[in-house]
């Protein structure tokens, strides 16, 4: 019964992934598709240098900007949603493997997790 189960889990993470990197690349390519309307007609100034703002930086300001539908807040809310993908599997692999009482597994899940943690909020 114990395999099944693990089996199970193991389904469950790896159909996770699927879906998360799907989503995240349809909203991408959604974010993409709306900045080449916009955008796709003029030419980029190369020879001056703009710096990125806080609404393509920073995490509030990348969902707020994709809540108002530009694209470039889009495209990111997309790859802050494959970013978070991998962290939610492992979320998911903690919380399974305890309820499969899988010691080893729950412990090695919990260092990924906090590895994972540090190594987005840490300064570089």
């Amino acid at each position: 019964m114990s395999g099944e189960k693990e089996h199970g889990l193991e389904m469950a993470m790896g159909r996770m992934l699927q879906i998360g990197v799907t989503i995240a690349a349809l909203v991408v390519l959604l974010g993409g598709v709306m900045y080449l309307a916009q955008n796709g007609g003029s030419l980029r100034d190369y020879e001056h240098f703009h710096a990125a703002t806080p609404a393509t930086t920073t995490i509030g300001g990348i969902v707020g900007s994709a809540a108002h539908l530009n694209p470039r807040g889009i495209m990111g809310f997309g790859l802050l949603l494959l970013i978070a993908t991998p962290v939610c599997r492992v979320i998911f692999g903690v919380v399974g493997f305890a309820l499969l009482r899988d010691k080893l597994y729950t412990v090695i899940s919990l260092i990924v997790l906090c590895v994972l943690l540090f190594s987005f909020i840490a300064k570089r």
